[in-house]
């Protein structure tokens, strides 16, 4: 599992070329199934719109679709421009109400190009990093350290529950895990254990 970029939520831009309105979506999706149902959404919500052009990126695998214009001037532009960003796990759907003029083959490509462009630009972006998820029990007494040495290893924290004991799940990029087993043991004198739980891509860095 490696780390790759995405994008967090959903992020919108207009775009006008000659009298025609260019609504670029773009939405973070972890499968086909949400990809698909993002592009039914938006074929609803702008139904009266000639063209609702889409592309997807998941895992780095793609489709694309120009939904009636001319062929390789909208689904493939879109497609390019997510590819070129380097990012994944998304949708773009850029909607077009057409203003009566018509663009041409070079017009076409530009404007659906730049509207996703535009979108992407707009939407927050997370670097996706292979994580390892750990559970570690502590007494009361230890759980404000235990909480400074894991965010000092960067470390995340995925849940608390508190009980006659503090239970903290947390997530660790991989080469973070062995320099904080070492630090837990040395900070506690062994008295508390990490236990692996699963693993799992969390977004550490926002771009």
């Amino acid at each position: 599992m490696d780390k790759y970029v995405t994008v967090l939520g959903e992020a919108v831009a207009e775009y006008t070329e000659k009298r025609s309105k260019f609504i670029a979506t773009v939405r973070h999706c972890e499968t086909e199934e949400e990809a698909l149902e993002f592009l039914d959404e938006m074929r609803t919500r702008y139904w009266d719109a000639r063209h609702n052009v889409f592309a997807y990126s998941i895992k780095g695998q793609g489709r694309f679709s120009d939904d009636g214009e001319p062929h390789g001037t909208a689904g493939k532009p879109v497609f390019d421009v997510i590819n070129g960003e380097g990012v994944t796990d998304l949708a773009v759907v850029v909607t077009r109400y057409f203003g009566g003029v018509l663009l041409g083959t070079g017009g076409l490509v530009r404007a659906y190009s730049k509207s996703a462009k535009d979108a992407l630009e707009n939407a927050k972006k997370a670097e996706m990093i292979p994580c390892m998820v750990f559970e570690t029990v502590c007494e009361y007494t230890d759980h404000g350290k235990l909480l400074n040495l894991i965010e000092a290893q960067g470390g995340i924290i995925e849940q608390s529950n508190f009980t006659d004991k503090v239970v903290l799940r947390y997530s660790l990029r991989d080469g973070d895990t062995d320099p904080y087993m070492k630090k837990l043991s040395e900070t506690f004198s062994a008295r508390l254990k990490a236990e692996e739980i699963g693993r799992k891509t969390v977004p550490f860095e926002k771009i």
